[in-house]
């Protein structure tokens, strides 16, 4: 049923009733990565580390954070947006692979009050903004959070390093409360991109393919999380060059259902409900 529901789309009944929305986009030049973070900057939301600070990390001089990637800019702005139309700012949120993300310090900026943000680096802690933003050493597919405390959760560039899916989203779904959302960006490219042998962060690497982002929503859909609207894996750039791969990226919004048999239309008008 859940391969059908993929291929075939969505129900025509419940597209004439609804304005389209995106559940997955990918990035489809270098141009939206600049306009992005032209948009970050216009409204104050650019929490990145300045060049020097970028280039005295990477050459060891400096033992501080070097926040954020503006290579990042299109899913950061991507996920902010989606959070500011569907999530109230009193709801929890959670950051998985928080460590340099510069999400977390976004949302708080935009007076979102219930932030938390996990990952493995011990460094987390001294995140900016960390008397404000509960952070915690973790393994995201194995948190210390209490089952639905959280109405989103977000994952810039994380899910693609060490993934474990079905674990990941039995740890998603028991995280989110009915009708929350999983918003994640990853690499990805339409064609499979063999990454065997490479690490990243000490863990393996993978560029999604399309088949792959299929069958991950396919699975999504077992643990009661859906697609919040269309699908669109459409790629005309590789935009990103990293490992000697060229790939680009991609973005997914996935939300719990509230009832087991998941009624398009209770789910939806759910979302700020809590």
């Amino acid at each position: 049923m859940a391969v059908a529901f993929l291929e075939q789309g969505w129900p025509t009944a419940w597209k004439t009733r609804r304005k389209p929305k995106m559940s997955v986009k990918v990035l489809k030049s270098k141009v939206e990565i600049a306009k992005a973070r032209r948009e970050l900057r216009r409204r104050g939301l650019s929490f990145t580390s300045s060049g020097w600070k970028h280039l005295a990390h990477k050459l060891g001089l400096s033992g501080g954070i070097d926040l954020g990637d503006e290579l990042k800019s299109w899913d950061v702005l991507r996920t902010v947006e989606f959070i500011e139309s569907n999530v109230s700012k009193d709801a929890p949120i959670l950051d998985i692979g928080a460590f340099a993300c510069e999400l977390p310090c976004i949302l708080n900026g935009l007076h979102y009050s219930n932030l938390a943000g996990i990952d493995l680096d011990p460094n987390v802690k001294k995140m900016p903004y960390a008397g404000a933003i509960r952070y915690e050493i973790s393994d995201f597919t194995s948190t210390p959070f209490e089952s639905e405390s959280f109405q989103a959760i977000t994952a810039i560039s994380a899910i693609e390093h060490g993934l474990n899916s079905e674990r990941l989203l039995k740890e998603i779904t028991r995280l989110l409360r009915p009708g929350g959302f999983f918003i994640a960006s990853f690499d990805y490219w339409p064609d499979k991109v063999d990454t065997s042998g490479i690490k990243i962060f000490g863990m393996d690497w993978r560029i999604f393919s399309k088949q792959e982002v299929s069958a991950f929503l396919n699975e999504a859909s077992e643990f009661k999380l859906f697609p919040h609207g269309e699908l669109d894996f459409l790629s005309s750039e590789k935009a990103i060059h990293c490992a000697r791969r060229h790939y680009t990226f991609a973005w997914l919004a996935l939300q719990k259902a509230v009832s087991v048999r998941h009624d398009p239309d209770e789910v939806a008008g759910s979302a700020l409900a809590h």
